[in-house]
């Protein structure tokens, strides 16, 4: 186990495989969240820059919310982030537990 939690990364891999900090990240006060967007979230929490608790604090998301573009990321991917295919995934991804 880390003996020191407050150790973080100064930057992490980003979705596009870019280096991202949290100056990269999306301002808190954002509202429209499109599909690059919540990837940098992710990833930010995935890398260690931010916690969950700090994400769902700066941008005022429910766990929920967060935990479903969690679950999307690592289900599809970043087209699995769009709005517009959820549904197509989500069958996806049930057909593929089937088998």
């Amino acid at each position: 186990m880390i003996e020191n939690q407050d150790i973080r990364p100064a930057q992490v891999i980003g979705p596009l495989g870019e280096p991202m900090t949290i100056a990269d990240l999306p301002p808190p006060e954002t509202k429209r969240w499109v599909v690059r967007r919540k990837a940098e979230v992710v990833a930010a929490v995935n890398g260690g820059l931010l916690t969950i608790d700090e994400v769902l604090d700066r941008y005022g998301l429910t766990l929920e919310e967060f935990a479903s573009w969690q679950r999307a990321v690592d289900r599809s991917g970043m087209q699995g982030l769009r709005v517009t295919r959820i549904q197509h995934y989500r069958d996806l991804y049930e057909r593929q537990l089937k088998y």
